[in-house]
């Protein structure tokens, strides 16, 4: 297993390029599946999730190529249904969370899809309702298989319905959307995502020859279509890696320039961190953190006590809460942090508290954070990153410690940040890899 040293205390300084965006990537590379016909997807961040994705498409018999870094080509002309029922597919699928959106354009185009329950982080329930009621609705039949935690839907062909969905799931509101393309008729989905990742999955099905309407509202209307096509795509900047550097950048002390962030897609990401005091400067489609000696954190109008919390989009995005939270640990003020939609998700903050931070944990879901605005520095420690984003927290914490941190199973860190200490190393940082 490997593991981070940090030695903290130390500023950067200089230009960042963010990765492309995981969570878009792991939608569209599925969506190859839907055609025979040559895709070429662009801007895939290497990292561990996404390959494995791509390594479990090449063993569904998908061609796949790596055209360049972060270029990849995609052909589905040979997909092997066989190898679903194989014992490889069900340690891969099971291994990777993402791995359940290639049910949908499977049982689109092949008329059935399995997936054994995936894994992913350890963040609290995550269910998968939601999608296997979108394939019912459209006409699908449903197997589970509890002594193999193994689902199956199959269809002889699939209609087109009206869904009001239980929740506003992304990878749900994917999943059906692939599903439907192809279906017969016209699908409504209301209650539907309408995340940028969403929203970019959908615009690159229409230019494969899919009729989808309402693309960035929640409700979402298509028409089915006998075939798609081939296409180039190109996936946005990672809005979580845009999010975790400004707070790194802040933290830190640190004078940095974002490259290139797609600030049209950002939301209220750069906003929400303007309100924990974070100086930072929108120019063109850069984002400028100059060195915060001092953030002061905002608070409501009647002067009560802010509150951030996670929404589904446009709100501001769960993913980015540990960041928000562990930024906030030396801030000039106090805010209360409210993780709605993952019970376990706010558990890391006990190694800040045993780093010096001021955190009063009010019970899984809320953490009350009162910043130290500098007077006492966090301090280095041994930990463990027990998901992706609180990986990154945790590291972005002992850059700013005082002395050495360790950080172990940086393996989750890697899920979802590409080679992050080779990109952090050249602007200040000193984080040394392990294995």
């Amino acid at each position: 297993m490997s593991y981070f040293e940090i030695q903290g205390g130390h500023s950067l300084k200089g230009e960042i390029q963010p990765q492309g965006a995981k969570n878009e990537a792991l939608q569209v590379i599925c969506a190859v599946l839907l055609t025979d016909q040559e895709v070429i997807i662009e801007n895939i961040p290497e990292i561990r999730d996404v390959l494995k994705l791509i390594e479990l498409l090449g063993n569904l018999g998908v061609k796949t190529n790596r055209l360049s870094k972060g270029v990849y080509s995609f052909t589905a002309d040979s997909v092997d249904l066989a190898f679903l029922d194989s014992p490889e597919f069900k340690k891969q699928g099971a291994a990777l969370r993402g791995s359940i959106m290639i049910v949908g354009p499977l049982l689109s185009r092949f008329g059935k899809g399995y997936i054994p329950s995936p894994g992913g982080d350890k963040i609290g329930r995550r269910r998968l309702d939601t999608h296997f009621e979108g394939f019912m609705a459209l006409g699908a039949k449903f197997e589970y298989l509890p002594e193999q935690t193994f689902y199956r839907v199959h269809s002889d062909h699939l209609q087109g319905a009206y869904l009001h969905l239980d929740e506003a799931s992304v990878t749900g509101t994917a999943n059906i959307v692939m599903a439907a393309v192809l279906a017969h008729g016209t699908t409504t989905i209301y209650n539907a995502a309408c995340e940028p990742y969403l929203q970019q999955l959908c615009n690159m099905l229409n230019s494969m020859g899919a009729k989808i309407e309402g693309i960035g509202s929640n409700k979402l209307t298509i028409e089915g279509v006998s075939s798609m096509k081939g296409c180039t795509h190109r996936c946005l900047p990672d809005m979580i890696e845009i999010g975790s550097f400004i707070g790194m950048a802040a933290i830190t002390q640190s004078d940095i320039r974002l490259k290139n962030c797609r600030v049209d897609q950002l939301g209220i990401i750069p906003r929400t961190f303007q309100r924990l005091g974070i100086h930072l400067e929108i120019q063109g489609d850069d984002i400028y953190i100059p060195q915060n000696d001092h953030y002061e954190i905002d608070s409501f109008i009647d002067g009560s006590i802010l509150t951030i919390s996670d929404q589904i989009w446009p709100g501001f995005t769960p993913d980015l809460i540990s960041i928000a939270l562990v930024t906030a640990t030396q801030a000039r003020g106090t805010v209360l942090i409210h993780q709605k939609m993952f019970e376990s998700r706010l558990f890391f903050v006990d190694n800040l508290i045993d780093m010096g931070a001021q955190i009063i944990l009010c019970d899984p879901h809320r953490a009350t954070v009162i910043g130290l605005d500098r007077r006492t520095q966090l301090k280095g420690i041994t930990m463990s990153s027990p998901d992706i984003r609180a990986g990154v927290a945790l590291l972005i914490a002992a850059m700013s410690a005082k002395g050495k941190s360790t950080i172990k199973n940086i393996e989750q860190i890697d899920r979802g940040y590409e080679k992050i200490e080779e990109r952090l190393n050249p602007l200040g940082a000193q984080i040394t890899r392990f294995d």
